[in-house]
C-alpha cells in the first residue's frame, strides 16, 4: 500500500506516466514540445532530447502518405486555439523517427498551471494493431461473405440443372443465374447428339435480349468444339483479331456483337465427350475475370457436363427400351375395307417403358383377330415379358382356332407354366362377318379396361362383358376362374377403340374420370370428322386427351359402309390409309419417329 506522503511527490508522477501504457507529451502555448515520457519515445522512435523544444504540430503531424498536415486543419491543436476543453480522435498520423508513419487513436487536453492555461497535453495510442486486426476481421467478413455468395450460386446452379433433362433448356435456364452475377454476357456452346454440329444454343446480354437472340443457331463447319485441354481459356477481343487465333471463328462475333474486352471459355467435357463450351464475358468497364471467379465458373462447367451426361445415358436408355418395344409392336394387316390404325406414345420416364402392346393379325379361318394388352411392369423387363405374352397368344389363336374363352384359359396355363412373365391385362377379340358386314365382335376380358365403340353419329358404350381374372391369376392360384365369351353387333361406319390404362388414367387423374373424358371425344369427334380417316381420328383423339406419364397403345378399327366389298357392290373402296400410318409398307412399327432407329448400349463409351 502506497503511503499518502509517496503519491504527492514528483517521483510518483514520473512513475505513472512511464508506466501508462500510452504516450503524453505537453506542449506550451505556443505549440512546443515540453514533456515526453517514455511510452512516446518507444512509440515515434525519437529521444526525448530530439523533441523538447520542437513544435509538435511540425515534427510529428502527418498524413497517412506521409505528407503534412496544414496547420490550420490540426485538430489536435484546436483547444489552443478556441479554448476548448478537450478533442480526441482516431483517423490521424504521427511520423516516427525512422520515416514511418503510424495509426493513432489520440485524445489533447489544456494543461492548466497555477490556474492559467499554459498549453495542452497529448495523450495517443498506436492505433496500427487494432486497425490490422480490424482490416483482418474486415477482409475475413468480405471472404466469407464472397464464399457464401458462391455457394449460393452453386446451389441455384444445381438446382436449374437438375430439374431439365433436356440439354438446351438447361443451358438456357443457367445463364440467367450467371448474368450479371459473373459477367455481363454469357454464351453456350453445344454439339448436337445427332447431327454432330456445334450449335450456339444459349446467349444472354444483360439488358438485350434480342441482340443476344440473333446469335443463337449452327457455327460454322469445322469451329472447334471445345478448349483444348480441360482448363478455362481466358481470351480478349484483341487477341481474337487474328483469324488464325483460338476461337477467332466462333468467338469473335461475340466480342463484335455482345462487346467487352475479355471472356473466359470454359470447357464442357465429361470422360467420354466433348459436349462444346460455356463462355462467360467481361465489358470495357468490367474488371477482368479473377481467378477464383474463372475456378468458380470451371466448377459450374463440370456440373453442366454431368449434366449432360446424365441427359445423354438417359436419352440412350429410352433409345434402348423405346426401339426394343416399337420392334415388338407389330405393322397393321390392311384387309377387305376395314381400316386400322394404331398409334404407341411412349412413358415420359426411360424407366417407364416396357408393357403395352396391341396386335392385329388374320386366323387360318380369315377371321381379323385384335388385341390389346399390357403386363405389369414399367421397364425393359416388362417390354421382354410382352413380347413372351404376345408370341404365346399368336401362336395359340393361330393354332387352335377355339372362342376366345378357350384361348385364354391355355394362355393363363403357358404364361403360368413355361414363362417368368408375371401378370397380364389385355383384350382378346375376333371381328367376325362377312365381306360387307354384318360384322360381330366375340371378345372376352382378362382385367383391361373395356373397348369402346363409337357410331358414326357419336354414340358411345364401352363393351364391359367378357370380363375375367388377369392372364397369370387363375391358374398361379389353381382358382379355376374363366373368361366368359361375349358377342356384340357392330354397326356399319362404327370406329371400335382398344386402349391401355395409360390413355384414361394418370396420377392426377382417376381412371372413371378418364374413360368419361375419352366417351365425350371420341363422341365428339365422331361427329366432327365424320368422313375423315381413322388415322385423323385417333390423332385428333390424342391431341385433345394429352396422355401424361404411362406409355400408352391405341389400336383403333374403322367399319365401312353397309354392303361394302360384298359380292356385286359397285361402290369405290375407301380411300387407302395415309402414308404416314403404321399399316403402311416400310413402316416397322406404329408411330415410330425414326425408322430401323439405331439401338445404343448406354454401358460403353463412344466407339474408337
Amino acid at each position: 500500500m502506497t503511503r499518502p506522503d509517496d503519491a504527492s511527490g514528483p517521483e510518483f508522477a514520473g512513475a505513472v506516466l512511464g508506466s501508462i501504457g500510452a504516450g503524453v507529451f505537453t506542449m506550451d502555448a505556443d505549440g512546443l514540445i515540453t514533456y515526453v515520457n517514455p511510452w512516446a519515445e518507444r512509440l515515434l522512435a525519437r529521444s526525448a532530447a530530439e523533441m523538447l523544444g520542437r513544435d509538435g504540430h511540425d515534427l510529428l503531424h502527418r498524413r497517412p502518405d506521409g505528407g503534412t498536415v496544414p496547420r490550420e486543419l490540426c485538430l489536435m491543436r484546436a483547444p489552443l486555439r478556441s479554448g476548448r476543453d478537450a478533442e480526441e480522435g482516431s483517423e490521424e498520423y504521427f511520423l516516427r523517427g525512422d520515416g514511418t508513419t503510424v495509426p493513432i487513436i489520440w485524445s489533447t487536453t489544456p494543461l492548466v498551471l497555477g490556474g492559467h492555461r499554459s498549453g495542452l497535453v497529448v495523450v495517443f495510442i498506436d492505433f496500427s494493431l487494432h486497425r490490422d486486426a480490424e482490416e483482418r476481421a474486415a477482409a475475413h467478413t468480405a471472404a466469407l461473405e464472397a464464399l457464401t455468395c458462391r455457394l449460393n450460386l452453386l446451389a441455384d446452379v444445381s438446382s436449374v440443372l437438375m430439374s431439365s433433362m433436356d440439354a438446351t433448356t438447361a443451358a438456357r435456364r443457367l445463364l440467367p443465374l450467371l448474368v450479371p452475377a459473373m459477367g455481363d454476357w454469357a454464351v453456350v456452346d453445344l454439339v448436337d447428339a445427332r447431327s454432330a454440329v456445334l450449335e450456339r444454343v444459349a446467349v444472354r446480354l444483360a439488358g438485350h435480349p434480342r441482340r443476344a437472340g440473333r446469335l443463337e443457331g449452327p457455327l460454322p463447319a469445322g469451329a472447334p468444339r471445345g478448349a483444348p485441354g480441360d482448363r478455362p481459356v481466358l481470351v480478349s477481343a484483341t487477341d481474337l483479331r487474328d483469324p488464325e487465333a483460338a476461337f477467332a471463328a466462333t468467338h469473335r462475333i461475340l466480342f463484335e456483337t455482345l462487346g467487352g474486352r475479355q471472356a473466359a471459355v470454359i470447357p464442357i467435357r465429361s470422360r467420354h465427350h466433348d459436349y462444346g463450351t460455356l463462355t462467360v464475358g467481361r465489358g470495357t468497364d468490367s474488371p477482368g475475370l479473377a481467378e477464383a471467379e474463372v475456378r468458380l465458373l470451371a466448377d459450374i462447367g463440370r456440373r453442366l457436363s454431368l449434366v449432360l451426361d446424365n441427359t445423354r445415358l438417359y436419352d440412350e436408355q429410352r433409345n434402348v427400351a423405346e426401339t426394343m418395344q416399337r420392334q415388338l409392336l407389330a405393322p397393321l394387316p390392311q384387309v377387305d375395307h376395314l381400316r386400322m390404325a394404331a398409334r404407341y406414345l411412349p412413358a415420359q420416364s426411360a424407366m417407364e417403358i416396357g408393357g403395352d402392346w396391341y396386335d392385329a393379325f388374320l386366323l387360318p379361318d380369315g377371321v381379323m383377330a385384335l388385341v390389346i394388352g399390357d403386363v405389369v411392369g414399367h421397364d425393359l423387363q416388362a417390354a421382354a415379358h410382352m413380347a413372351e405374352v404376345r408370341n404365346m397368344l399368336r401362336a395359340l389363336a393361330w393354332t387352335l382356332v377355339e372362342p376366345p374363352s378357350l384361348i385364354m384359359c391355355r394362355l393363363d396355363e403357358a404364361v403360368t407354366h413355361t414363362s417368368d412373365a408375371p401378370m397380364a391385362t389385355l383384350v382378346f377379340a375376333r371381328v367376325e362377318g362377312p365381306e360387307g358386314g354384318p360384322w360381330r365382335l366375340h371378345w372376352v376380358n382378362a382385367g383391361h379396361p373395356p373397348p369402346l365403340l363409337v357410331t358414326r353419329d357419336g354414340g358411345t358404350r364401352c363393351l364391359t362383358g367378357g370380363h375375367g381374372p388377369l392372364i397369370g391369376m387363375s391358374a398361379t392360384l389353381h382358382l379355376g376362374l374363366s373368361w366368359p365369351d361375349t358377342y356384340e353387333e357392330l354397326p356399319a361406319e362404327a370406329t371400335l377403340l382398344f386402349y391401355t390404362d395409360g390413355l384414361v388414367e394418370s396420377r392426377d387423374r382417376p381412371i372413371d374420370a378418364g374413360m368419361d373424358k375419352l366417351r365425350h371425344h371420341a363422341s365428339v369427334l365422331a361427329r366432327s370428322l365424320a368422313g375423315e380417316s381413322v388415322d385423323v381420328f385417333c390423332d385428333e383423339l390424342l391431341q385433345r386427351l394429352r396422355p401424361q406419364g404411362d406409355d400408352t397403345a391405341l389400336l383403333a378399327l374403322r367399319l365401312p359402309t353397309a354392303g361394302a366389298g360384298s359380292p356385286g357392290d359397285q361402290s369405290p373402296p375407301p380411300p387407302p390409309q395415309e402414308p404416314r400410318s403404321p399399316a403402311a409398307p416400310g413402316r416397322a412399327a406404329p408411330g415410330s419417329l425414326e425408322e430401323r432407329a439405331p439401338v445404343k448400349d448406354p454401358t460403353r463409351g463412344p466407339e474408337p
